[in-house]
This record gives C-alpha cells, sequence and structure tokens, in this order.
C-alpha cells in the first residue's frame, strides 16, 4: 500500500558518527598496502604519495617530467593512447581522442548539459541502456563503446603507474578527490572507476577539502582558536567554493557550494566560438562542422588563455585551419574577460551564497586560499578581492597541485605502519538537504544541507491508516517545503507491520557514510521486519545544474515571500491610515479647523488609496504603496498638529 505518512517526533539519537571513525573503517586486509592520493580532474590529473623518509607529501612526476597528466584518453589503428601522448597527437585523431569525461560521469544523456557538451566535442556521444552515455571511437578498425567510467578508469590507471613507477611496488589503494557538489550516483561512479582496473578507491574526498589541508597543514600553529579560511575551487571543468574552520587538529566544513559543469572548458568554448565567428565574418567560412579545425582552435584558446593571465594581449596563428585558410587574429585581455564574464559573475554569485550558508561575514574570513588553474585568471582574482574589500588571496600553494597534496595527507592517515603523519581530523558536509515525503506532499528534511558527514539520523514516522499492512517512503532530495517539487531520489517500502489502530509507529534511519553516499532504511522494533535501500537511484541523481536550480529556486520563493510580507504590511499601515484619517475628519472641531483646499487634497488621496486597497490582490509596485503610505502619514501628524491646538 501506498500511503501518505506523519513523523511522530525526531529521536533524540541525531548519531552522528565521531569522524576518528574514519581510520577505523579500514578493510583490514585490502587496506595493509600503501595508499596514494589522486585529483581525478576534468582537464588534468595529479597524483602524490606521504613521503615517509622526509615526513612530507610528494606530488610524482610523469613520465614526461610533468606534475600533472592530462585527462585524455585517445585510440588509433594500433594503440591506447593515455595523458600527454594521447593530448599531442589530438588534432590529427580529434573523433578518437577523448576528454572531458568527468562530465559524462554518473550523467544521463538525456541531461541538458550532455545534449550541449556533446555538441562541441568531436567524439560521438550515444544514448545507451537506460540512457546512459556511451562514447563511440575507432579502435583497431573497428568501433569500440565506451562508457565515462571506463575512460576515467584509464586515467586512474596511469595516473596508478605513475605512481607505481616512482615508488617502486605495486599500488592497489587509493584516495580519490571529487567535485564538492558531486552527487550520489557520481561519487559512485567514481568508485566504479578505479574498481574496473582494480584499483580499490577506499575513500572519496571534496576537492576544496582536500585543498584546505594543503593549505592549512602549515597554518595550525601559526594562529591561537580558530581559523576560517575560504576556498576557492576553479578548475578545468568544476567550481567549488567551501568555507572551513581549522581549530587545533579538527578541519570542519561549515558550508559548501558550487557547480559541477563550471571551469576552464567552458571558457575555452567561449573563446573558440568568439573566433569561429569571428571566421564567418571576416572570412566566410564555418568551421563549426569541422572536429579537426575545432580541436586545433580549442588547443590555440587554452594556450591563449594561459597567455592572458600574464599578458595584456596575445596572437592567435593557426596555419592552413580550414580549407587551406589560415587564422591570424589576436585577442585583448580586455576582450576575453567580456566574453567571459557571465561565468565570472555565477563564480562570484556562488561565493556570496556559501557565505550565506555559512551564516559567515566577509570580514570573519582569515585567509582566501585559490585553488584550480582558472584560479590564476587575473579578472577573476580581482573580482575575488574585490568582493572580501581588498583582503590578499593566498597564493602559497600551487593551485595545480594542492587537492593531490590533500588527498595524499588522507591517504597516509588510512595507511598502516606509517608514522609522524599530520594528527588531524574532516568533517565535511553533504550538499542537499535529504528526507521523506509525507502526507500532503511535504517534504520532511531528515538530513538539512550543509550537516556534517558522515552522519545517522533517525526519525519515527506513523502509519495513517488502521491495519496498514505496509508503507512506500519516497526518499528526496532538494529545498523545496513540496516534495513533488525535489528529486525523488528512491522508495523504500518496509511490509508485516500488524494489525493496530493508524499511529503505529516505525523507525526510519538515514545514513551516510564518510564517501558521502546515502543509505536509508525503515524498521519495525516489534516485529523486528527491516529493508534497507542504498540509493542506487538506477533513473539518475540530479545533475549539478539540477542541483544549482533548486537551491537558486528556494532562493527565490524565499525572496517573493519577503516581498509579500513587505507589501501585506504596507497595505495593512495605509488601511490604518485611511481609518484613523476618515475617524478625524468626521469630527467638527477637527475639520473646522482645516482649510477647504486642505480637505479637498486629503479626500482625494483618501480615494486613491482606498482603490489601492481595493485592488491590492492585483500587482501594486510595492514603492508607490510605500511613497503614497507617506503622504498618509504626513496627514495624519497634520491632524495631531490641529488636535494639539484644540485641546
Amino acid at each position: 500500500m501506498v500511503a501518505g505518512l506523519f513523523v511522530s517526533n525526531f529521536l533524540a539519537c541525531d548519531a552522528r558518527i565521531d569522524p576518528s571513525s574514519f581510520i577505523q573503517t579500514r578493510m583490514a586486509e585490502d587496506k595493509k598496502g600503501l595508499v596514494i592520493g589522486i585529483d581525478l580532474g576534468t582537464t588534468y590529473s595529479c597524483v602524490a604519495v606521504w613521503h615517509q623518509q622526509h615526513n612530507r607529501v610528494e606530488i610524482i612526476h610523469n613520465d614526461q617530467g610533468n606534475n600533472t597528466t592530462p585527462s585524455c584518453v585517445a585510440f588509433t589503428d594500433h594503440e591506447r593512447l593515455i595523458g600527454d601522448a594521447a593530448t599531442n597527437q589530438a588534432a590529427l585523431n580529434p573523433e578518437n581522442t577523448i576528454f572531458d569525461a568527468k562530465r559524462l560521469i554518473g550523467r544521463k544523456y538525456s541531461d541538458p548539459l550532455v545534449q550541449k557538451d556533446k555538441m562541441l566535442w568531436p567524439f560521438k556521444v550515444v544514448a545507451g541502456v537506460n540512457d546512459k552515455p556511451m562514447i563511440s571511437v575507432k579502435y583497431k578498425g573497428q568501433e569500440k563503446i565506451l562508457i565515462a567510467e571506463e575512460v576515467s578508469s584509464m586515467v586512474l590507471s596511469k595516473m596508478r603507474d605513475i605512481a607505481e613507477a616512482y615508488l617502486e611496488k605495486p599500488v592497489k589503494n587509493a584516495v580519490v578527490t571529487v567535485p564538492a557538489y558531486f552527487n550520489d550516483s557520481q561519487r559512485k561512479a567514481t568508485m566504479d572507476a578505479g574498481a574496473i582496473i582494480g584499483l580499490n578507491v577506499i575513500r572519496i574526498i571534496n576537492e576544496p577539502t582536500a585543498a584546505a589541508i594543503a593549505y592549512g597543514l602549515d597554518k595550525r600553529n601559526d594562529c591561537v582558536g580558530q581559523r576560517n579560511i575560504f576556498v576557492f575551487d576553479f578548475g578545468g571543468g568544476t567550481f567549488d567554493v567551501s568555507i572551513l574552520t581549522i581549530e587545533n587538529k579538527v578541519f570542519q566544513v561549515k558550508a559548501t557550494a558550487g557547480n559541477t559543469h563550471l571551469g576552464g572548458e567552458d571558457i575555452d568554448n567561449r573563446m573558440m566560438n568568439y573566433f569561429v565567428e569571428e571566421m564567418k565574418r571576416k572570412r566566410k567560412v564555418d568551421i563549426s562542422g569541422n572536429p579537426r579545425a575545432l580541436r586545433r582552435l580549442k588547443s590555440a584558446c587554452e594556450r591563449a588563455k594561459r597567455t592572458l593571465s600574464y599578458a595584456v594581449t596575445t596572437n592567435i596563428e593557426i596555419d592552413g585551419l580550414f580549407q587551406g585558410i589560415d587564422l591570424l587574429s589576436s585577442i585583448t585581455r580586455a576582450k576575453f574577460e567580456e566574453i567571459n564574464m557571465e561565468v565570472f559573475e555565477e563564480c562570484m554569485e556562488t561565493v556570496d551564497r556559501c557565505l550565506k550558508d555559512a551564516n559567515m561575514e566577509k570580514s570573519s574570513v582569515h585567509d582566501v586560499v585559490l585553488v584550480g588553474g582558472s584560479s590564476r585568471i587575473p579578472k577573476m582574482q580581482q573580482l575575488l578581492q574585490d568582493f572580501f574589500n581588498g583582503k590578499d588571496l593566498c597564493k602559497s600553494v600551487n593551485p595545480d597541485e594542492a587537492v593531490a597534496y590533500g588527498a595524499a595527507v588522507q591517504a597516509a592517515l588510512l595507511t598502516k605502519g606509517i608514522e609522524n603523519v599530520p594528527d588531524l581530523v574532516l568533517k565535511d558536509v553533504t550538499p542537499l538537504s535529504l528526507g521523506v515525503s509525507l502526507k500532503g506532499d511535504l517534504m520532511s528534511v531528515v538530513i538539512p544541507r550543509n550537516t556534517t558527514i558522515p552522519i545517522k539520523k533517525e526519525k519515527v514516522i506513523v502509519t495513517i491508516e488502521d491495519d496498514q499492512y505496509s508503507v512506500r517512503l519516497p526518499v528526496c532530495e532538494g529545498e523545496r517545503v513540496k516534495a513533488s517539487d525535489n528529486n525523488l531520489l528512491g522508495s523504500l517500502t518496509i511490509s508485516g507491520l500488524p494489525p493496530a489502530p493508524r499511529g503505529y509507529p516505525f523507525d526510519v534511519t538515514f545514513t551516510i557514510n564518510e564517501n558521502g553516499i546515502l543509505s536509508v532504511s525503515a524498521e519495525d522494533k516489534v516485529t523486528g521486519n527491516r529493508n534497507e535501500i542504498i540509493i542506487s537511484n538506477d533513473k539518475g541523481r540530479l545533475s549539478d545544474a539540477e542541483i544549482s536550480k533548486m537551491i537558486k529556486e528556494a532562493e527565490n520563493y524565499k525572496s517573493e515571500d519577503e516581498k509579500f510580507l513587505k507589501k501585506a504590511k504596507a497595505m495593512n499601515d495605509l488601511d490604518y491610515h485611511v481609518y484613523k484619517i476618515r475617524k478625524a475628519l468626521k469630527k467638527e472641531e477637527i475639520s473646522s479647523k482645516l482649510s477647504w483646499k486642505e480637505k479637498e487634497d486629503i479626500m482625494s488621496k483618501i480615494s486613491r488609496a482606498t482603490d489601492m486597497l481595493d485592488s491590492q490582490n492585483e500587482m501594486e509596485d510595492i514603492v508607490a504603496i510605500e511613497d503614497f503610505l507617506k503622504d498618509l502619514k504626513v496627514i495624519s501628524e497634520r491632524i495631531i498638529m490641529v488636535m494639539e491646538k484644540i485641546v
């Protein structure tokens, strides 16, 4: 039976899991070996390890001598290439060179963002079973279909190979970072990517949290008491901001916000579109349908973006870009900023929202830490510095390596036998509220947004019908009061309830583990009947755009409520002054003291006020109402003066 539900009461068990249990949750056998930290990025990845002899993190360079490796995989008639080798041949083999796979992981093919991205990618993306996006390439003369997890697993395998070459020993375990706004499905998909290559992902941690570890380890002894750190993580494909407090050994996330589909790639694409339009305008050719030309242009735009971080102008020169036509152009930093101003403004809106979620003033932030390659953009730094009233931005950590650094510290904590590892405890948060749908389509929040995880919370729920045998519990995530406006993650049914009058209680438990993955259980403690689900969400969790949309909608509705209350108060004040003035004018001793012109003016304004009150259900301008109310208050003061003279 599908039934509406009432919540009886919150159990006193808000059973918050002790963060120190992070270390206790190791799997005894699998985690005896060394654990590495991997920053699995959209455009570049990085791997690091705790160096026991030097008691510090070592960023591991690849076979090209670089500390970061392109998250790129290519297929040719002869071989598969990963990393720098794949990027170097991308212009000659664009249809079979895969990048940005992280933007597909955990998503559905029908996702509007996937549909938008596929128009920009030279490789083919098609719909698979259960609306799963599949990447189609040619390998050794045959078509090969890949899922995003497979591509990510190839990048992970490259990072593992880099680590094994440096350590000269096999590596089976890793801590992998994800954007703070990755949902449950995307986190599981990341763990699956490791499983595909036999890499045991023992912990998923959020990228801004990892970056805060990299910055905060040296700061713990520099200050007395609590230190508030704002992490601005603007990478190649994702954008996250987090506010953390550091006090002694505890790193606690207060709030997080972001967009898992906003980064340097979007900036590159905007620049690329600008030059495509320039080619149309100046050379009368359209290169938008030519994958090879677009790939070459995209690479040139990425180089230009990097150059404009230190220069005020740069040239774009590509010989034989399309049909023998060369592209010879230039772009100034001012034009670059104009093209991407919408991206920068969206970032700053997210910064403001994160501070509001944390209930923290700008002045309370001690350090603003820049992470991610896109945080090097001068305009972005200027806007951020202006927002924080001229505060100097912290650039002491390498923005490309900070996340992997923090992951390596967490990995060391999870590796047995390593000594002198910094003693710290991580307390992260969940990005969206989680709860159940009750009778009347009401969203009952069990775990609020920005609650510290891992966590376990219980609620007592009661039946609403006599002799109810079973109850279905819809599990939702989102910030709206109406459950149907939020995202349905799945449903849990508990059966075998004993015959009883309505109001029979049973327990529902929400648990979010240290990886941010949710499980829900329901139990009738009288009969012992119990059921549990881990939200695997066969239909797909929310996309990042939907998450941002929900939060923005909740903010919009809040703003509308505030406007409504402001208008209602003004209308009530208006009605009160109309009543007071009319009552005063009925008194002869007051009316006789007013001139004919004064009385005519007062009656005209009373008539206008009456019209406003009669049409208050219509869209009256609140500014006009408040201005008119000021006039009535002046009249009230005039009448009071008259009354005082009479007395």
